[in-house]
Order: C-alpha cells, then structure tokens, then sequence
C-alpha cells in the first residue's frame, strides 16, 4: 500500500486545493499552532497518532509549537486526519474553557499524555482570569499527572504546590490531605526525603479530619516505610510495611502488589535477597496484566533492578524481566518507563562484561537522566564513573566521594553507604 509523502500531501480535489490556498494567507503563526492542538487535545489524541504516515511527529510539534508556518498540504492533510474542513483552524473562535479543558485532559490515558497537553492546560489556567477555585484545583491536579507521566517532576511539584495552596484556601480537609500526599510522593523522588516523611506523618496524624481513604491511607504507610528507609531506619520501614502486608493478607489487586513489591523493596536494603525475591513474586502473583498494565511493567522493572541489586547480581534473572517487560513498553511505556529500561539495560550490560554496549546505553540516556528518580540519578551516575574506572580514569574515584558527599548531606544514609562502598570496593 502506497505511503504518502511526508509532511501530508494527499490528493485533493482541485476546489479543495484552491479554498486551502485562499485559506493559508489568514492561517498564520502561532495561532494556528495554538489551534491545531487545541483540536487534536479536543479528540484526546497523541502527536504521534495525528501525525500518521503522511508527516512526521517532530514536523506536527514545530507547527504546534508555532515554529513553522504552515503549508497548503499540512493544512489539507491535518484537516483531512482530524475530520474537519480547513475552515475550524481559524484562529478567531473561542477557547475552550477551563472546565472543558481539564474534562478531556482527564480522560486521555497515560500513553497519549505529551508536554502539548501541560501546554494546554497551563494556557487555559492563565486564561480562565474568572474560574472558579475547585476548577483550578481539579486543573492542577491533571497538571501534575502530566508532569508526574512525561518524569518532570520539578514542575510536578510546582503544580502540587499551587494544589496544596488552594486545598488550603477552600478550607476543604480532604483536598488538602490528597494534595500533601502527592507533593510527599514527589519530594520523595526528588530526593527531598526528609520532608516527605514530615508531610506524610502529618497527614496520618490527622487523617480522620482530612477524611484520607483506606487505599490512600495504604499507600500513605508504604510511602512512609520507602521514606524510613531511604532516611536509614530499616528496621521501622520493615515494621510498617509487615504490617500493611498482614492487614491485606489474602487480598489481591493493584494495593496488595504495592505492598508485596515495598516489602521486597525493603528487603533487599536489609541484605534479605531471599525475602526480597519472595515478596516480589508475591506482588507479580496477585495482579494481572489485564487489569493494569503499567503496574504490570513497573513490576518486571523494579525485578530486574533487585536482581542486579543482589550480591552477586542475578543477571540472568534480570535480563528475563527486561525481555518479558519489553512489549508492554512499546504498548503503554512513558519517557520515564522507557529510560528506567534504559539505565537497567546499561547496568545489566556492565555486568555481564559489556563496556562498550554500557558506554553505548548510557550516552543514549543522558540526555533523559532527569526522568529518574533522585535515587536512580545518583546510580547512573556511579555507574558512568565505574564504566570510567574500568578504562583506567583513576581520577573518577574524586568524584565517586563527591557524589557520596552530597547524597549524605541530603539526609539519605542509607544511598550514601551504597556509594561509600563503591569507592571502598575500587580503591586500592
């Protein structure tokens, strides 16, 4: 089957050409990009799905973004693949509202989330001078799902932040008790873990008041056990997630395989490989792919990194997660799911004895290092030194300390110790 060229030239009838032709003189930049999106946000669909065949997904961004004029064939083809007439992209019609807005954000699915999308809602707030505060709240919260998605997670916070104000504002308990949560979990990844822990604490303190569900007063436990141990207290964090495992004993779903997958987790920084490798089959046994996906792949990927964890790494364990993880993300993986895989792909790689195939997978994740989290910063970039070290640079041992300096100043022994080693390991 013939393709059509790329930018979109597809064959249109001569009277269609000519109103495209008159039509491109008023179509100018960037209003048209500014309405191009907000048409494909409007259908709930990706850059990519837009784009089809006919034009390329980095020419469809330069035309949303208003860095390219439109030509007679983008217009035809994008009106065409938008079911519209060239006529709707005019750039004198109303914008939607903020309600509106924040209803198709909500309902796209995690995969067809972009930084297009944060665009759109982040022009609807400065435009909705009128809305009202819960509109704004419900706009932030879908804003920082946005961000959480696509691994930005400063500007996550941001969003958070301004959530956490107007929860405040509207003296709702139960708003401000979602929003704290989130903007711990947050913190938690930025590696901002103290404060995290402090958040999560206050809101279990009062947790009647801020009518905290059960799944949420769940979830809120098992953030406080990761918070404890990355914070060094092992022995609290064991405690607190034996006891959310005990109270979901039984049960299945995407909660109990949180908890099994936190208790391996914790297990594994304990030393207990065995313990760890049990709880992680535990959280694989009790959800199925079917009914989340993404759970599904997170879980094969928090496998593969146990295993390398271990002493020794079981790297052939790992590869069969990497392996059985792979398709679910081509179908539904997001850029932070897609440069996890990456990095555990490079770790993988270095252990079993592939410098150039490590120094190849790290290049390529560079440039999406901030996509991780704090913690998983901190491992690629000792991996790099030790990928360094390998080759003979001795003077990467300087900067293996430094970055053991800095984890420790930020209240993290428990990360600090695992980069001490590593020096301790290497020095001679």
């Amino acid at each position: 089957m013939a393709t059509r060229p790329l930018f979109g030239s597809p064959r249109i009838p001569e009277r269609r050409r000519t109103a495209s032709r008159q039509r491109c003189t008023v179509l100018e930049q960037p209003g048209f990009g500014k309405r191009l999106r907000q048409l494909r946000q409007q259908r709930g669909i990706s850059q990519v799905t837009l784009a089809g065949t006919g034009m390329s997904a980095a020419y469809l961004s330069r035309l949303e973004s208003g860095s390219r004029r439109p030509t007679e064939h983008a217009v035809g083809y994008l009106a065409e693949r938008l079911g519209i007439s060239v006529d709707m992209f005019e750039d004198d019609r109303p914008e939607d509202s903020l309600t509106e807005v924040v209803a198709v954000v909500a309902a796209m699915p995690e995969r067809d989330l972009d930084a297009g999308t944060g665009t759109l809602l982040t022009e609807a707030l400065e435009a909705a001078g009128e809305a009202d505060d819960l509109t704004r709240w419900h706009a932030l919260a879908q804003l920082a799902r946005v961000h959480e998605v696509l691994g930005d997670f400063r500007r996550e916070r941001e969003a958070l932040a301004g959530l956490d104000e107007l929860g405040r504002r509207l003296g709702r308990a139960a708003l401000q008790g979602r929003a704290r949560l989130r903007l711990a979990h947050c913190d938690r990844d930025l590696g901002d873990v103290k404060s995290a822990r402090d958040a999560v604490v206050e809101v279990l303190g009062d947790e009647r008041r801020m009518r905290i569900s059960a799944a949420d007063s769940v979830r809120a436990r098992l953030l406080l056990a990761s918070c404890q141990a990355e914070l060094g207290d092992l022995a609290e964090a064991a405690r607190l997630v034996d006891e959310v495992c005990g109270s979901l004993e039984g049960a299945g779903g995407a909660l109990a395989a949180q908890a099994y997958w936190s208790a391996a987790t914790v297990a594994a920084r304990q030393g207990n490989d065995a313990r760890a490798a049990e709880c992680l089959t535990r959280a694989m046994e009790v959800v199925d792919s079917r009914d989340d996906l993404t759970l599904w792949l997170r879980l094969r990927l928090a496998g593969a990194s146990l295993s390398l964890a271990a002493d020794p790494p079981r790297t052939a364990e790992a590869e069969e997660f990497l392996e059985a993880a792979e398709p679910a993300l081509r179908l539904i993986g997001s850029p932070r799911h897609q440069q996890e895989m990456c990095f555990l792909q490079a770790k993988l790689a270095f252990h079993q004895g592939r410098p150039e195939r490590t120094e190849e997978l790290l290049a390529s994740g560079e440039d999406g290092k901030h996509l991780l989290s704090y913690r998983d910063q901190v491992r690629f970039d000792v991996l790099r030194s030790l990928v360094a070290l390998r080759s003979g640079d001795r003077g990467v041992l300087d900067r293996l300390r430094e970055i053991a300096a800095q984890v420790q100043t930020a209240n993290m022994p428990d990360l600090a110790a695992e980069v001490w080693r590593t020096v301790a390991q290497n020095t001679i």
